[in-house]
């Protein structure tokens, strides 16, 4: 046993020089995730440090791949030197590569979120930093990709074409479909002309109507009113007739349409509808000067409609923007309907006289 160990005794105190080694760096790393995390939270307490968690992580597996590595060449001949060495150095590369991407990725991907936030401080658009950071982020781990192909020989070819201007737009071509890409194209298109932002009130149909919550290189997310999420392709909504209700003037609004019987006192119910309407607290002042001057209503109600069997009348409601004017409306046919009820204004139900061809019969109305 003596004279084995003495035979070895190069090999294996070199391979307790790499255990050591590689333990040492697994402490190293810990030590320096730990004080890394303490500064974060002293500097942003409510902020993830996913980052920070994937590093150490990353981190810890390359230190104990490339140990694994080291500590073969006491496993084999030393003909096989060289191609250990080889495949050794391959492996740092390929480590330093995928660790310098997710670092950059990282980096890129914390500063544009915290621009985003400070963004929502100050009450200026995120809509940019946050389409600008998923574009940056796939443009940098396309380039870590690129780099580790750079370390296979047989693959060196297609990473330098790659490389060149027409070789990415070759490559982005092939291996994506013409939707993906007009998803891309509508996504910067939305980001140029802006006919949304982050956090606008939209709709594109009755169906689809909610805040903007996101905008990346695919699709637009909508936060309706039930709180699902929409997820809209960005090649669907550009081609789209999209209402913003955030885009210029916020002020909304509401047509509050009702209608009476023909029996009814149209006056009347005329009457109330304007003064259920003035008298709301979200009512909003619409009125020109001159309209003001020659004392003009501030809610016009005007009939809209003869109908088969009711006056439609229309009064028009103005408020600050669309939550407050859809709320309003709610709550004017509410006020309304009770008002009618007790100045005995009648809201008809449809009805239909059904005349029978026997002549034993008499007409029925339902």
């Amino acid at each position: 046993m003596l004279q084995l160990i003495k035979e070895h005794e190069q090999s294996i105190i070199y391979f307790f020089i790499i255990v050591s080694v590689v333990i040492l760096l697994l402490l190293i790393t810990n030590t320096l995730y730990k004080w890394q995390v303490k500064k974060a939270n002293l500097e942003f307490p409510n902020e993830e440090h996913v980052t920070l968690h994937l590093l150490k992580s990353i981190l810890k597996v390359i230190w104990i791949i490339l140990g694994l590595s080291a500590s073969s060449f006491v496993f084999i001949s030393k003909d096989l030197y060289g191609q250990a060495a080889q495949n050794f150095w391959l492996l740092v590369y390929l480590g330093s590569v995928v660790l310098l991407t997710v670092i950059g990725g990282s980096v890129v991907q914390t500063l544009f979120t915290r621009k985003i936030q400070s963004s929502k401080i100050t009450g200026t658009d995120p809509t940019s930093y946050k389409f600008i950071r998923s574009l940056a982020v796939i443009v940098i781990y396309f380039f870590g990709g690129i780099l580790a192909i750079l370390a296979f020989p047989s693959l060196r070819g297609t990473a330098h074409t790659a490389l060149g201007g027409a070789g990415v737009i070759a490559i982005i071509a092939g291996v994506a479909s013409q939707e993906a890409l007009s998803n891309v194209v509508g996504g910067v298109f939305i980001i140029i002309f802006k006919p949304f932002k982050l956090y606008d009130i939209i709709k594109i149909s009755d169906e689809m109507v909610g805040v903007v919550t996101d905008i990346t290189l695919r699709h637009t997310v909508i936060r309706n009113y039930e709180n699902k999420m929409i997820v809209i392709p960005n090649s669907i909504i550009n081609k789209e007739k999209i209402v913003n209700y955030d885009l210029g003037d916020k002020k909304c609004c509401q047509w509050i349409e009702i209608g009476i019987s023909y029996d009814s006192d149209m006056d009347l119910a005329k009457a109330i509808m304007q003064e259920e309407c003035e008298a709301h607290p979200s009512i909003l002042e619409h009125r020109t000067l001159l309209e003001i001057k020659n004392k003009d209503p501030k809610v016009i109600v005007r009939v809209i409609n003869l109908g088969d069997f009711a006056i439609t009348l229309r009064a028009w409601a103005w408020a600050k923007d669309y939550s407050t004017s859809f709320v309003m409306k709610c709550e004017l046919y509410e006020s309304i309907k009770k008002r009618f009820d007790r100045e005995g204004i009648e809201i008809p139900y449809p009805h239909r006289t059904v005349v029978f061809k026997n002549a034993n019969d008499t007409p029925s109305t339902k």
